[in-house]
């Protein structure tokens, strides 16, 4: 295994793509396939995520559906600990837990195999981006359920302007970002 060096003055902003008027006219969707692809910015994101982490002192890393798979698996690697998955209703085989959550146009339901997470287990949670806050409230209500304690949620993206960040906070629930984007 080739390990790339770290790269603290690299700008992971600028290795996200912005489309224009996806999905619909007027948002500015911001494209993580750009920074996933380029080894040194995926690298670094893992990096300085797992540092984060690694501050909370973790027993596992929770990653939501999807993209959150892709940096929550990495970190857990990284950090020699289990990821535990957490998924739409109806994707994972075992028997799960779940939590029904409210979405701006719907609601929708998170699972996580029961016993993935035991009382006393300590967790952080990790996506992509950080919007409204919703999905992340959900896991993390997932989890307490469960009896973990939920040290704090991590993301690569916020979009400060959605106020996801400022729900979090208000749940007491501590959050960090790589990078964030106004006006989106």
């Amino acid at each position: 295994m080739i390990a790339l060096p770290p790269r603290p003055d690299l700008d992971l902003a600028s290795l996200v793509r912005t489309i224009p008027d996806f999905p619909k006219p007027g948002i500015l969707f911001r494209d993580i396939t750009t920074l996933i692809g380029d080894a040194a910015g995926f690298g670094e994101s893992v990096r300085r995520l797992s540092a984060r982490a690694a501050a909370y002192q973790p027993d596992f890393i929770v990653a939501v559906e999807a993209r959150g798979f892709l940096f929550g698996a990495a970190m857990a690697t990284a950090m020699g600990l289990g990821v535990v998955p957490v998924r739409k209703a109806g994707k994972l085989p075992g028997v799960t837990i779940g939590v029904d959550y409210e979405l701006e146009y719907g609601s929708d339901r998170l699972e996580l195999h029961e016993g993935a997470v035991l009382p006393g287990h300590r967790v952080v949670l990790v996506d992509d981006l950080l919007a409204t806050g919703g999905t992340i409230l959900a896991t993390a209500d997932l989890m307490r359920s469960a009896g973990a304690e939920v040290a704090a949620a991590l993301f690569v993206i916020d979009l400060p302007d959605l106020g996801g960040s400022q729900r979090l906070k208000a749940a007491g629930l501590d959050c960090e970002t790589l990078i964030a984007f106004d006006g989106d």
